[in-house]
């Protein structure tokens, strides 16, 4: 039987401690997964995967701008997987996030093990925002607090995520870490909320993490990290 490995490429923790700098390519993340989220280099905006290509949303201006992005992009974070769905599910009546994300979790055995989660579907209201590019003598804390936030109403695409054990928090975020991408690609982002009109869900089994370090990054090498702060700058900026 396949092993479903969870790539992530470091880890949010070093996102809050300000390291930005991208280190990974993009066509390199996509030999590791088709599904999956992260942001790019500088944290320039949100990285969404969907059917293993990469798309970053940016919020210009009064509205959201989503492009595919190039081969050769780097990254700084980002976690994906080869989606292969484990339990699938039709939502058929509208639902907040939290009511569906209780439906989703009915289907765990356990709560100790990663999901990889995608949702297809028609959503009568969606919020996202963008991480704004910034440099890295401003905490991640800092910089969110002035993200570009957009909604959307009725408007149908894919929600793609990971679902990450309370254990790992500080590595990524705890609970759900969700992208979506608008089936036009003219709107994307990190989710905040939704609510779900109908649509089709599909919960992945993650057996196990494949957990990669910028080894080439000095800056990362010698970073001196606060885990207890960097923990509590994750719940507020998430």
């Amino acid at each position: 039987m396949e092993t479903q490995k969870l790539f992530q490429y470091n880890t949010l923790g070093a996102l809050m401690a300000g390291l930005y700098g991208g280190s990974l390519t993009v066509g390199e993340l996509l030999e590791h997964g088709d599904l999956g989220l992260g942001t790019l280099d500088s944290i320039d905006g949100e990285l969404i995967v969907l059917d293993g290509k990469a798309y970053q949303a940016t919020g210009m201006a009064d509205k959201p701008q989503v492009v595919e992005v190039s081969a050769d992009t780097k990254v700084p974070y980002a976690a994906v997987i080869f989606h292969q769905p484990e339990v699938i599910f039709k939502q058929r009546f509208e639902m907040t996030d939290q009511e569906l994300h209780q439906r989703i979790e009915s289907y765990y055995d356990g709560e100790n093990l990663f999901r990889s989660i995608k949702i297809q579907g028609e959503f009568k209201h969606m919020h996202v925002r963008m991480i704004p590019k910034s440099s890295s003598d401003k905490k991640f804390v800092e910089v969110a607090t002035h993200q570009p936030e957009f909604h959307a109403e009725n408007i149908s695409g894919t929600i793609v995520g990971i679902w990450t054990p309370e254990i790992f928090h500080g590595v990524s975020v705890a609970g759900y870490h969700l992208h979506f991408i608008s089936d036009d690609h003219s709107f994307g982002g990190h989710v905040m909320d939704y609510i779900i009109d109908h649509g089709r869900v599909e919960i992945g089994a993650v057996d196990q993490l494949d957990q990669r370090f910028p080894v080439q990054d000095r800056e990362y090498l010698f970073a001196k990290f606060n885990a207890k702060e960097i923990c509590e700058d994750i719940e507020k900026a998430e």
